[in-house]
């Protein structure tokens, strides 16, 4: 992989892990229509350090509050419980389905087959969220049944195509919480799971020599994933402030359409 192959890489990770189109998804097909398979899955977990080190500036001052929440009680200890237990499920299917994560899931057909499925509940969530909220949640408001269901769609999101952010926005729309609410609930949420996805691949003696062997290919892909993705946070917050995620949504359907039909002709 070249310099510039990661610094494309890097900011395809940190700009589709925040919006709604699938960051895993995104990096299968680039390598498989790049041609890049010597640092795989390593590589792609590595620029998940861009996008968490954007999550940690970006929201670094409520990250010191809800630390502090979990052993004192202030009025953000009921959020910052409802994130740890909204992260087990994650956990769990992380677990369970890490073979898989690693080899039967990293399908550009799988990927394009999921990016369409994904984008048809992204508009029937949108759908639901004009016709039957009335009053949507704030993030003060945030329910345990809406906090666990934004849980558990977050565990779907370890199959590429899937998209975490997506996943739990929409499943936030369709418990009623306001788009804002549960873009920030979502956000906040992918911090502990990417940063245990992180360890977990890293604590490999593999992982780590390949990361030694390219230090200047993984530190530029990590840049720019960082950077992309600081862009990402502040942009999703203010557009879904005002606009719904139809826009994502048929990006996905044609996204999908184009993968399938190169895949059709040999691509």
């Amino acid at each position: 992989m070249t310099i510039l192959q990661a610094i494309i890489l890097g900011l395809i990770q940190g700009f589709t892990e925040f919006v709604p189109v699938s960051s895993s998804g995104h990096l299968v097909l680039a390598h498989h229509f790049f041609g890049v398979t010597q640092t795989g899955l390593s590589f792609d977990v590595a620029l998940h350090v861009g996008t968490l080190m954007a999550l940690l500036l970006y929201f670094n001052k409520e990250l010191v509050i809800i630390a502090k929440s979990l052993f004192v009680k202030t009025p953000q200890t009921r959020l910052a419980w409802l994130l740890v237990v909204a992260t087990i499920p994650a956990v769990i299917v992380g677990v369970l389905l890490e073979s898989s994560a690693e080899s039967a899931f990293r399908s550009p057909k799988l990927v394009a087959i999921n990016l369409a499925l994904v984008a048809l509940l992204m508009l029937w969530a949108e759908q639901y969220y004009h016709s039957r909220v009335k009053k949507p949640t704030k993030l003060d408001k945030v329910t345990r049944k809406q906090a666990i269901i934004m849980g558990i769609s977050q565990a779907a999101a370890i199959v590429p195509g899937v998209s975490r952010s997506g996943s739990t926005i929409t499943a936030g729309l369709f418990t009623g919480m306001d788009r804002v609410a549960a873009t920030r609930f979502s956000f906040l949420l992918g911090i502990p799971i990417t940063a245990g996805a992180i360890l977990k691949v890293f604590t490999d003696s593999a992982a780590l020599q390949q990361l030694s062997d390219d230090k200047s290919v993984f530190v530029a892909g990590i840049l720019a994933a960082f950077l992309s993705g600081l862009f990402a946070i502040r942009f999703m917050l203010r557009y879904l402030a005002g606009h719904s995620l139809s826009v994502f949504a048929y990006y996905r359907l044609g996204l999908s359409v184009v993968v399938l039909l190169a895949l059709a002709f040999g691509a």
